[in-house]
């Protein structure tokens, strides 16, 4: 048996992996020290109630024989699908164009299935490490197309780049960075999209984070629906991480890979969990929807005692204000991996070192906002020690 040829083209380490690693290590030598993480983006806050009983609920319903069922549609149950067209998206997009998924991660990957191995898939430069990876384990550096950001251009990429791109993913919220796309900069994306021809995977796994008048869905850009497909999550939305569930929007403008999309969600996947999609119906109701917007907004406090604190180091520091990221600069300092051993190693911090995200990250770091309030606090502490 042959190895596929592209696994020489990944890392060895996904980056989260790898910190993991460093983390492990310096546990072992140092017992004692009190570690607390600023870096994965995973959720602390608990479920909403609202949400949990549902499930409960629900659960307790399988276990009888009048309300069992087995197997659902692939595209997800209905009623969900109806509720993310309308709370989501405010009827922007219809719900036959909404499929509901185990997540948006999981997503990115099955998508790279949905175009030609010769496709030219461009990514941003920095930008979420699946992206880049799929790309290099289905196809292969050569059909990868790095689109630079840099801070001095407020993270937009050069259309110029983008020529040679068919595919082009996006992230608004961006991660790592925490920049926002505003509706002009959309509508100059979407209409190269059009004139040349490309198709845009547009990542929202962040939109409800957004607090300022800002696009939170490419659809809210006309013609968008011709060449964009969007992908949403309910693991930062309502901390479903661990529960897994999101959704892939393919308007039926796109009528060959509405098809195919659905074609590969069928052949792949048989839906997601029946109870996972329940909680999911829950968090969109209103009375889910306050239970969500007041862990959003203890998460952004998070972010905001956090930046208070680099700031006042005099470091350089975005996002934070409709993201829950900050994406750090400090003078003098020009590895990240260095910067995470310092924090690692003085502060007890573990922080995500931006070029993890890209060769652009150097010299950058990650914090992330997800963490409870009480070591939150203690981060600060500790940040502005030094």
């Amino acid at each position: 048996m042959k190895r596929s040829p592209y696994f020489q083209d990944a890392p060895v380490n996904y980056l989260f992996q790898e910190m993991i690693e460093k983390r492990k290590a310096f546990q072992k030598n140092n017992k004692t020290a009190s570690l607390i993480s600023l870096g994965i983006g995973d959720t602390t806050q608990p479920l909403p109630p609202f949400v949990s009983q549902t499930m409960k609920d629900y659960a307790t319903k399988l276990s009888t024989k009048e309300g069992y069922s087995g197997y659902g549609d692939e595209e997800g149950c209905k009623p969900l699908r109806e509720k993310i067209a309308s709370a989501v998206y405010k009827d922007l997009v219809f719900s036959d164009e909404i499929f509901i998924s185990d997540g948006a991660k999981c997503d990115i990957g099955r998508l790279q299935v949905l175009f030609s191995k010769d496709a030219k898939i461009g990514i941003e430069n920095p930008s979420y490490p699946p992206y880049k990876e799929s790309t290099l384990l289905y196809r292969g550096k050569e059909h990868l197309i790095e689109l630079n950001l840099h801070e001095d251009t407020d993270f937009a990429f050069d259309f110029k780049q983008a020529e040679y791109a068919d595919i082009i993913f996006i992230c608004s919220p961006h991660n790592p960075t925490g920049h926002v796309r505003h509706k002009k900069e959309l509508e100059e994306i979407v209409s190269f999209a059009q004139k040349q021809n490309k198709i845009i995977i547009f990542d929202s796994a962040y939109s409800f984070f957004i607090q300022d008048d800002l696009p939170r869905s490419i659809y809210e850009i006309p013609h968008a629906k011709e060449v964009a497909i969007e992908l949403g999550s309910f693991s930062k939305i309502a901390g479903f991480s661990g529960l897994r569930l999101g959704w892939t929007v393919v308007p039926k403008e796109l009528s060959q890979i509405h098809k195919d999309w659905k074609r590969i969600t069928s052949t792949f996947f048989n839906g997601a969990s029946s109870i996972v999609q329940q909680a999911g119906l829950a968090a969109l109701q209103p009375e889910g929807l306050k239970e969500v917007d007041r862990s959003i907004q203890y998460y952004l406090k998070n972010t905001r005692i956090l930046k208070e604190a680099c700031t006042n180091q005099g470091w350089k520091v975005r996002g934070g204000k409709n993201s829950p990221y900050l994406w750090v600069h400090i003078p003098g300092k020009d590895s990240s991996w260095e910067l995470f051993n310092h924090f690692l190693e003085k502060m007890h911090l573990i922080i995500t070192p931006g070029v993890g995200f890209g060769s652009n990250g150097e010299g950058y770091i990650r914090i992330s906002g997800f963490g409870q309030r009480e070591d939150v606090l203690e981060a600060a502490q500790r940040i502005q020690s030094q």
